[in-house]
């Protein structure tokens, strides 16, 4: 009888729902395979980068300014050299 509820209750829904809940889980599984993947990528840009001289953390700072508004950036280092400034720096 428990069974019958669960069939009645799971045709409710409906295969379109189940089809669409399963469609978007294997769509998430593909980005974070492929995310993953990226990461690896960029971590062997970065070990590449530092056995060529470059300093990692350095790089991986220039690349937070990058992604920020010009004005932001400015705004940071006004402040940086203020801050500096009241600390004899």
């Amino acid at each position: 009888m428990a069974d019958a509820v669960t069939d009645e209750g799971s045709a409710q829904w409906g295969n379109i729902a189940a089809d669409r809940l399963r469609s978007l889980i294997e769509r998430i599984e593909r980005l974070e395979e492929e995310r993953k993947a990226l990461s690896s990528d960029i971590k062997d840009i970065f070990a590449e980068a530092k056995s060529a001289g470059f300093d990692v953390k350095v790089m991986r700072q220039l690349i937070r300014i990058r992604k920020q508004e010009p004005a932001e950036v400015e705004e940071q280092e006004t402040l940086l050299d203020v801050y500096r400034r009241a600390l004899g720096m």
